[in-house]
Protein backbone atom coordinates (compact mmCIF):
# COMPACT_ATOMS: atom_id res chain seq x y z
CA UNK A 1 0.00 0.00 0.00
CA UNK A 2 0.95 3.94 -0.35
CA UNK A 3 2.27 5.64 2.36
CA UNK A 4 -0.94 7.63 3.93
CA UNK A 5 0.98 9.86 6.99
CA UNK A 6 4.85 10.24 6.63
CA UNK A 7 5.36 10.63 9.96
CA UNK A 8 2.75 8.59 12.95
CA UNK A 9 3.81 8.76 16.66
CA UNK A 10 2.65 6.33 19.08
CA UNK A 11 2.22 7.41 22.55
CA UNK A 12 2.65 4.54 24.87
CA UNK A 13 4.24 1.43 23.92
CA UNK A 14 2.42 -1.14 24.77
CA UNK A 15 0.10 -4.05 22.94
CA UNK A 16 -1.92 -1.32 20.83
CA UNK A 17 0.58 0.73 19.92
CA UNK A 18 3.16 -1.91 19.43
CA UNK A 19 0.78 -3.98 17.17
CA UNK A 20 0.15 -1.11 15.47
CA UNK A 21 3.76 0.23 14.85
CA UNK A 22 4.39 -3.79 13.15
CA UNK A 23 1.52 -3.54 11.10
CA UNK A 24 2.44 0.14 9.82
CA UNK A 25 5.59 -1.23 8.71
CA UNK A 26 4.22 -4.07 7.73
CA UNK A 27 2.05 -2.35 4.93
CA UNK A 28 4.65 0.22 4.21
CA UNK A 29 2.05 2.89 5.88
CA UNK A 30 4.33 5.67 6.94
CA UNK A 31 8.04 6.80 6.41
CA UNK A 32 8.75 6.84 10.23
CA UNK A 33 7.13 5.72 13.12
CA UNK A 34 8.04 7.30 16.43
CA UNK A 35 7.26 6.45 19.84
CA UNK A 36 7.33 7.48 23.23
CA UNK A 37 6.42 5.43 26.93
CA UNK A 38 6.55 7.00 30.54
CA UNK A 39 8.38 4.35 31.91
CA UNK A 40 12.45 4.34 31.14
CA UNK A 41 12.03 0.33 30.62
CA UNK A 42 9.79 0.21 28.09
CA UNK A 43 11.20 2.95 26.22
CA UNK A 44 14.71 0.69 26.71
CA UNK A 45 12.65 -2.59 25.30
CA UNK A 46 11.47 -0.37 22.37
CA UNK A 47 14.64 0.37 21.05
CA UNK A 48 16.17 -2.85 22.01
CA UNK A 49 13.70 -5.07 19.78
CA UNK A 50 13.62 -1.78 17.17
CA UNK A 51 9.92 -1.38 17.72
CA UNK A 52 9.65 2.27 16.52
CA UNK A 53 12.08 3.84 13.96
CA UNK A 54 12.85 6.26 16.85
CA UNK A 55 12.31 6.39 20.51
CA UNK A 56 11.82 9.74 22.00
CA UNK A 57 12.45 10.87 25.67
CA UNK A 58 9.35 12.97 26.22
CA UNK A 59 5.42 13.26 24.42
CA UNK A 60 6.32 16.57 23.07
CA UNK A 61 9.34 15.38 21.33
CA UNK A 62 7.78 11.96 19.71
CA UNK A 63 4.49 14.34 18.58
CA UNK A 64 7.02 16.87 16.81
CA UNK A 65 6.52 17.22 13.15
CA UNK A 66 4.33 13.67 13.44
CA UNK A 67 1.28 13.79 10.93
CA UNK A 68 -0.31 11.51 13.08
CA UNK A 69 -0.71 11.24 16.99
CA UNK A 70 -1.96 8.04 18.49
CA UNK A 71 -2.60 8.00 22.07
CA UNK A 72 -2.18 4.31 23.36
CA UNK A 73 -2.29 5.43 27.27
CA UNK A 74 -4.52 4.55 29.85
CA UNK A 75 -7.84 6.39 29.51
CA UNK A 76 -7.18 8.02 33.08
CA UNK A 77 -3.99 9.73 31.69
CA UNK A 78 -5.09 10.98 28.34
CA UNK A 79 -6.00 14.49 29.88
CA UNK A 80 -2.28 14.92 31.32
CA UNK A 81 -0.97 13.30 28.18
CA UNK A 82 -2.62 15.72 26.23
CA UNK A 83 -1.89 18.84 28.13
CA UNK A 84 1.82 18.01 27.47
CA UNK A 85 1.13 17.11 23.66
CA UNK A 86 -0.83 20.41 22.50
CA UNK A 87 1.39 23.00 22.12
CA UNK A 88 3.96 21.09 19.91
CA UNK A 89 0.88 19.49 18.02
CA UNK A 90 2.21 20.37 14.02
CA UNK A 91 -0.55 22.14 12.38
CA UNK A 92 -2.94 20.22 10.43
CA UNK A 93 -2.01 16.86 11.58
CA UNK A 94 -4.50 14.40 13.33
CA UNK A 95 -4.88 13.25 17.12
CA UNK A 96 -6.59 9.98 17.37
CA UNK A 97 -6.40 7.39 20.70
CA UNK A 98 -7.16 3.76 20.99
CA UNK A 99 -9.50 4.08 24.37
CA UNK A 100 -11.85 1.76 25.22
CA UNK A 101 -14.04 4.69 26.28
CA UNK A 102 -14.40 7.64 23.91
CA UNK A 103 -17.02 10.06 25.74
CA UNK A 104 -14.74 11.02 28.83
CA UNK A 105 -11.54 10.61 26.30
CA UNK A 106 -13.14 13.48 24.16
CA UNK A 107 -13.85 15.91 27.31
CA UNK A 108 -10.26 14.67 28.37
CA UNK A 109 -9.03 15.72 25.44
CA UNK A 110 -10.52 18.30 23.06
CA UNK A 111 -9.17 21.14 25.33
CA UNK A 112 -5.86 20.80 24.63
CA UNK A 113 -6.19 20.19 20.66
CA UNK A 114 -5.39 22.95 18.88
CA UNK A 115 -8.56 24.43 16.45
CA UNK A 116 -5.67 23.35 12.90
CA UNK A 117 -5.36 19.85 14.31
CA UNK A 118 -8.06 17.18 14.15
CA UNK A 119 -9.27 15.54 16.81
CA UNK A 120 -11.09 12.13 15.82
CA UNK A 121 -11.08 9.40 18.35
CA UNK A 122 -10.91 5.93 17.49
CA UNK A 123 -10.94 2.20 19.40
CA UNK A 124 -9.53 -1.04 17.65
CA UNK A 125 -11.76 -4.30 19.11
CA UNK A 126 -8.64 -6.45 19.62
CA UNK A 127 -6.28 -7.31 22.20
CA UNK A 128 -5.11 -9.81 24.52
CA UNK A 129 -4.60 -10.38 28.12
CA UNK A 130 -0.49 -9.66 27.58
CA UNK A 131 1.19 -6.06 27.91
CA UNK A 132 4.08 -3.84 27.28
CA UNK A 133 6.36 -3.20 24.30
CA UNK A 134 7.24 -6.74 23.10
CA UNK A 135 3.66 -7.58 23.44
CA UNK A 136 2.59 -6.61 19.79
CA UNK A 137 2.44 -8.61 16.85
CA UNK A 138 1.14 -7.38 13.46
CA UNK A 139 -1.76 -10.00 12.91
CA UNK A 140 -3.47 -8.03 15.78
CA UNK A 141 -6.03 -6.00 13.98
CA UNK A 142 -6.52 -8.12 11.31
CA UNK A 143 -10.30 -8.95 10.33
CA UNK A 144 -11.08 -6.76 13.68
CA UNK A 145 -13.22 -4.10 13.84
CA UNK A 146 -11.81 -0.73 14.65
CA UNK A 147 -14.80 1.75 15.63
CA UNK A 148 -13.55 5.53 14.72
CA UNK A 149 -15.49 8.61 16.54
CA UNK A 150 -15.49 11.61 14.84
CA UNK A 151 -16.66 14.70 16.80
CA UNK A 152 -18.31 17.42 16.11
CA UNK A 153 -16.76 19.30 12.97
CA UNK A 154 -14.37 16.49 12.40
CA UNK A 155 -12.89 17.12 8.72
CA UNK A 156 -14.57 14.06 6.34
CA UNK A 157 -11.47 14.08 4.31
CA UNK A 158 -9.14 13.30 7.66
CA UNK A 159 -11.82 11.08 9.25
CA UNK A 160 -11.20 8.77 5.90
CA UNK A 161 -7.52 9.11 6.20
CA UNK A 162 -7.18 7.69 9.34
CA UNK A 163 -10.04 5.20 8.45
CA UNK A 164 -7.59 4.30 5.59
CA UNK A 165 -4.74 3.65 7.72
CA UNK A 166 -6.61 1.05 9.57
CA UNK A 167 -7.78 -0.48 6.71
CA UNK A 168 -4.26 -1.03 5.90
CA UNK A 169 -3.29 -2.66 9.19
CA UNK A 170 -6.17 -5.28 8.31
CA UNK A 171 -8.67 -3.70 10.38
CA UNK A 172 -12.46 -3.42 9.02
CA UNK A 173 -14.18 0.12 10.05
CA UNK A 174 -17.16 1.23 11.12
CA UNK A 175 -18.19 4.88 12.79
CA UNK A 176 -19.98 5.71 15.74
CA UNK A 177 -21.18 8.17 18.41
CA UNK A 178 -19.43 7.92 21.63
CA UNK A 179 -22.18 7.32 23.62
CA UNK A 180 -23.62 4.31 21.79
CA UNK A 181 -20.04 3.29 21.18
CA UNK A 182 -19.76 3.45 25.27
CA UNK A 183 -23.10 1.06 25.66
CA UNK A 184 -22.48 -1.35 23.22
CA UNK A 185 -18.57 -1.35 24.61
CA UNK A 186 -20.46 -1.95 28.25
CA UNK A 187 -22.30 -5.12 26.77
CA UNK A 188 -19.41 -6.56 24.37
CA UNK A 189 -16.10 -5.58 26.75
CA UNK A 190 -16.55 -4.14 29.93
CA UNK A 191 -19.13 -5.91 31.89
CA UNK A 192 -17.79 -9.62 31.05
CA UNK A 193 -15.00 -8.37 31.72
CA UNK A 194 -15.49 -7.19 35.12
CA UNK A 195 -17.68 -10.66 35.53
CA UNK A 196 -14.63 -12.45 34.57
CA UNK A 197 -12.47 -10.37 37.34
CA UNK A 198 -15.13 -11.63 39.71
CA UNK A 199 -15.37 -15.32 39.24
CA UNK A 200 -12.08 -15.62 39.10
CA UNK A 201 -11.82 -13.45 42.97
CA UNK A 202 -14.94 -15.77 44.01
CA UNK A 203 -12.70 -19.08 43.59
CA UNK A 204 -9.81 -17.30 45.08
CA UNK A 205 -12.07 -16.47 48.29
CA UNK A 206 -13.89 -20.00 48.52
CA UNK A 207 -11.43 -22.06 50.54
CA UNK A 208 -13.17 -25.09 50.54
CA UNK A 209 -11.78 -25.31 46.55
CA UNK A 210 -7.91 -25.39 46.90
CA UNK A 211 -5.65 -23.40 44.85
CA UNK A 212 -4.22 -26.56 43.21
CA UNK A 213 -7.74 -28.02 42.34
CA UNK A 214 -8.38 -24.46 40.66
CA UNK A 215 -5.35 -24.91 38.57
CA UNK A 216 -5.29 -28.43 37.74
CA UNK A 217 -8.99 -28.23 36.70
CA UNK A 218 -9.18 -25.38 34.60
CA UNK A 219 -9.51 -27.00 31.30
CA UNK A 220 -13.05 -25.47 31.17
CA UNK A 221 -15.18 -22.39 31.24
CA UNK A 222 -13.08 -20.92 33.94
CA UNK A 223 -9.81 -21.55 32.10
CA UNK A 224 -11.00 -18.50 29.91
CA UNK A 225 -12.29 -16.01 32.66
CA UNK A 226 -8.45 -16.03 33.73
CA UNK A 227 -7.26 -15.26 30.33
CA UNK A 228 -9.57 -12.40 30.79
CA UNK A 229 -8.91 -11.48 34.27
CA UNK A 230 -4.88 -11.67 33.81
CA UNK A 231 -5.77 -8.01 31.66
CA UNK A 232 -3.88 -4.71 32.52
CA UNK A 233 -5.38 -3.86 35.63
CA UNK A 234 -4.67 0.53 35.40
CA UNK A 235 -6.16 0.10 31.66
CA UNK A 236 -9.39 -1.71 33.40
CA UNK A 237 -9.32 0.36 36.22
CA UNK A 238 -9.76 3.33 34.31
CA UNK A 239 -12.02 1.77 31.56
CA UNK A 240 -14.84 0.95 34.61
CA UNK A 241 -14.23 4.42 35.94
CA UNK A 242 -14.50 6.40 32.76
CA UNK A 243 -17.63 4.20 31.84
CA UNK A 244 -19.36 4.50 35.00
CA UNK A 245 -23.38 5.07 33.43
CA UNK A 246 -23.01 2.50 30.49
CA UNK A 247 -21.31 -0.22 32.83
CA UNK A 248 -24.16 -0.14 35.81
CA UNK A 249 -26.29 -0.45 33.48
CA UNK A 250 -25.69 -3.44 31.89
CA UNK A 251 -24.49 -4.74 35.21
CA UNK A 252 -27.77 -4.27 36.44
CA UNK A 253 -29.84 -5.86 33.29
CA UNK A 254 -26.70 -8.99 33.89
CA UNK A 255 -28.17 -8.87 37.95
CA UNK A 256 -32.06 -9.32 36.66
CA UNK A 257 -30.97 -12.26 34.29
CA UNK A 258 -29.11 -13.83 37.16
CA UNK A 259 -31.86 -13.73 39.61
CA UNK A 260 -33.83 -15.27 37.12
CA UNK A 261 -31.45 -17.79 36.03
CA UNK A 262 -31.28 -18.85 40.17
CA UNK A 263 -35.12 -18.82 39.88
CA UNK A 264 -35.41 -21.52 37.50
CA UNK A 265 -32.72 -23.90 38.95
CA UNK A 266 -34.74 -23.49 42.45
CA UNK A 267 -37.68 -24.48 40.88
CA UNK A 268 -36.30 -27.20 38.46
CA UNK A 269 -37.94 -25.06 35.68
CA UNK A 270 -35.69 -27.20 32.72
CA UNK A 271 -37.78 -25.57 30.48
CA UNK A 272 -36.94 -21.94 30.94
CA UNK A 273 -33.12 -22.88 30.94
CA UNK A 274 -32.96 -24.74 27.67
CA UNK A 275 -34.71 -21.78 25.75
CA UNK A 276 -32.63 -19.29 27.31
CA UNK A 277 -29.51 -21.96 26.34
CA UNK A 278 -30.77 -22.07 23.47
CA UNK A 279 -31.44 -18.20 22.48
CA UNK A 280 -27.95 -17.62 23.49
CA UNK A 281 -25.70 -20.12 21.72
CA UNK A 282 -27.14 -18.44 18.70
CA UNK A 283 -24.88 -15.65 19.20
CA UNK A 284 -21.90 -17.69 19.32
CA UNK A 285 -23.36 -19.24 15.71
CA UNK A 286 -23.60 -15.45 14.95
CA UNK A 287 -20.12 -14.25 15.83
CA UNK A 288 -18.41 -17.35 13.90
CA UNK A 289 -20.71 -16.04 10.85
CA UNK A 290 -19.29 -12.55 11.40
CA UNK A 291 -15.94 -13.67 11.11
CA UNK A 292 -14.83 -13.05 14.63
CA UNK A 293 -14.13 -15.92 15.93
CA UNK A 294 -13.39 -19.89 14.69
CA UNK A 295 -15.69 -22.31 15.21
CA UNK A 296 -12.39 -25.03 15.89
CA UNK A 297 -12.29 -26.89 18.93
CA UNK A 298 -11.19 -25.29 21.66
CA UNK A 299 -11.11 -22.17 20.27
CA UNK A 300 -8.28 -22.74 17.51
CA UNK A 301 -5.76 -22.34 20.25
CA UNK A 302 -2.30 -23.56 19.34
CA UNK A 303 -0.31 -24.58 22.39
CA UNK A 304 2.50 -23.04 22.02
CA UNK A 305 0.50 -19.81 20.42
CA UNK A 306 -1.28 -16.49 21.18
CA UNK A 307 -5.19 -17.64 21.60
Amino acid sequence: MAVIYERVALIGLGLIAGSMALAIRRAGLADEVVGYAKSAESREIAREIGLCDRVCESAAEAVDGADLVVLCVPVGVMDEVAKEIGPALKKGATVSDVGSVKRTVIDAVAPYVPDDVHFIPAHPLAGTEHSGPRSGFAELFDNRYTIIVPVEGSDPAAVERLAELWRGMGALIEEMDPDHHDLVLAVTSHTPHLIAYTMVGVADDLRRVTDSEVIKYSAAGFRDFTRIAASDPVMWRDVFLNNKDATLEILGRFTEELFALQRAIRQGDGDHLHDYFTRTRAIRRGIIEAGQDTDAPDFGRIKAGRD
